[in-house]
């Protein structure tokens, strides 16, 4: 760390670094539960790296001028790498997420109108609904002990996205299984591909990935069949993402999608929508829990917005120093904290030379973390967001949303739902972090705790 602790403000738990860079037996071994915690001192302060396994050279590019390079792509040179589709296709298939070039742009277009239905001011009802609903969650908690906050926010981020890709909500029966789910999911995914870099074989894990998907499809698969015979029945068309997708053609031969493709699309939207967001609320919950000032100091500024009034569209607006909280939650735990690109043609950089097939790594973890872009970078200080002097490394070394133009569609509707989502909470509870073991961080699809994010919550009337 490149700072003393007493120079720089709270700084929140992260996998401490290895002393040097990990062999191939270490990679192994560390990598099979969370790719974090396979990097090493130098990869925080490195310019571009890189290292081999028995399938693929990997090389971390963390350079700012070449990750705008890579993310950008302003000549189709770096695409997702297959690793990626083999990751997410028994959960997302041929989704808008995983697909590359013409298929990638067909659908990019095809999908565009449903989009429209994540316009942040229509949009807000259903956000402040489900904000409303997870205070009154929370308060029903037995607060006399710890209560997890992690499934809660799977919660409440799965009801917004639900109330708006289907016009219905969410039970929280329904959000536990998606949350499981998602978690087994997940801890089958990580070692699949570990085996797979090491030409081993999978053990089972793929069938259970394939089950645990399948039990995340089940939730809206239903949901799907009575809209589509609905539809069939002459009934009236509702508006929202489902809709949209249903009636969404091909530019060019005018086909709609197959309804094993609206699965997909589905998929991606949904989870897009919820997951990456509830990693991010968690974590920003746990950042609060242990700066009691920063409750303070926010909570004023809500009241001062609002007049001591409910919160509106436009009061959000105004919330400047929670605004910052979640950027600063987002870039202290990206909830994708490395993006895998593929080299298609032989090039070289900074001296390396790459070979078509290569994988290209463009870390948000990495980057976000980096002494040369921030100042105390391990540390907890939303106001840097609010200093002048960061404006260069807020545009270009921030990056939790992706950049270019594979950029999420949903970052502006994912920063309103957490604003509103902290604003509520911070009004409603105090927050305290229990004695004893702090959260620990584990990055595997996602950012997420290894055990939970328990917090004291107390209500202030």
């Amino acid at each position: 760390m490149p700072d003393s602790a007493r120079q720089c403000p709270f700084t929140p738990p992260f996998p401490p670094p290895l002393k040097s860079k990990a062999g191939l037996l270490k990679r192994f071994t560390t990598g099979w539960k969370s790719w974090i915690h396979t990097l090493f001192e130098k990869s925080y302060r490195m310019k571009m790296g890189s290292f081999k396994v028995p399938t693929e050279t990997f090389f971390v590019v963390n350079e700012l001028s070449l990750v705008a390079k890579v993310m950008d792509d302003e000549h189709k040179e770096f695409p997702k790498h297959r690793l990626m589709n083999d990751m997410l296709d028994p959960l997302l298939g041929r989704s808008v997420f995983s697909t590359n070039g013409k298929l990638w742009e067909d659908q990019r277009e095809m999908i565009n109108p449903a989009f429209m239905h994540t316009n942040l001011k229509r949009a807000f009802p259903a956000m402040d609904a489900s904000a409303a609903d997870l205070v009154a969650l929370l308060g029903a908690q037995d607060l006399s002990k710890p209560v997890d906050i992690d499934p809660l926010m799977t919660h409440v981020t799965a009801d917004v996205i639900f109330r708006t890709m289907f016009g219905m909500t969410l039970s929280q029966q329904e959000s536990a299984r998606v949350y499981e789910a998602f978690n087994r999911y997940q801890k089958h995914v990580q070692p699949a591909m570990i085996l797979q870099l090491y030409k081993l074989p999978s053990f089972g894990r793929r069938a259970k990935m394939k089950a645990a998907a399948a039990d995340v499809h089940a939730l809206f698969a239903p949901i799907l069949a009575a809209r589509l015979e609905l539809l069939e029945a002459g009934g009236e068309k509702p508006r929202d993402i489902l809709q949209a997708l249903i009636d969404a053609r091909h530019p060019e031969t005018g086909e709609p999608f197959s309804r094993q493709d609206l699965l997909d699309q589905l998929s991606i939207i949904f989870l897009a929508g919820h997951e990456t967001s509830a990693s991010a609320l968690g974590w920003t919950f746990y950042l609060l829990s242990e700066c009691p000032e920063w409750q303070d100091r926010l909570l004023a500024e809500i009241e001062e917005a609002t007049g001591g009034g409910e919160i509106t569209f436009e009061h959000l607006k105004r919330l400047e120093g929670v605004r910052n909280l979640f950027k600063e939650g987002l870039r202290l735990y990206p909830p994708v904290s490395f993006f895998l690109r593929e080299v298609t043609r032989p090039q070289q950089m900074r001296g390396k030379s790459m070979s078509p097939g290569d994988v290209v790594i463009v870390s948000p973890w990495l980057i976000q973390r980096n002494a040369d872009n921030w100042t105390c970078p391990h540390s907890f200080d939303p106001d840097r967001f609010a200093d002048k002097a960061n404006a260069d490394a807020a545009r270009n070394a921030w990056l939790p949303f992706g950049r270019g133009p594979r950029i999420c569609v949903g970052a502006g509707f994912a920063q309103q739902e957490a604003m509103l989502i902290l604003a509520r909470v911070i009004r409603a509870f105090r927050l305290a972090h229990p004695q004893g073991r702090r959260p620990e961080v584990v990055s595997r699809l996602t950012l997420r705790p290894r055990h939970g994010i328990p917090l004291l919550v107390m209500p202030r009337r």
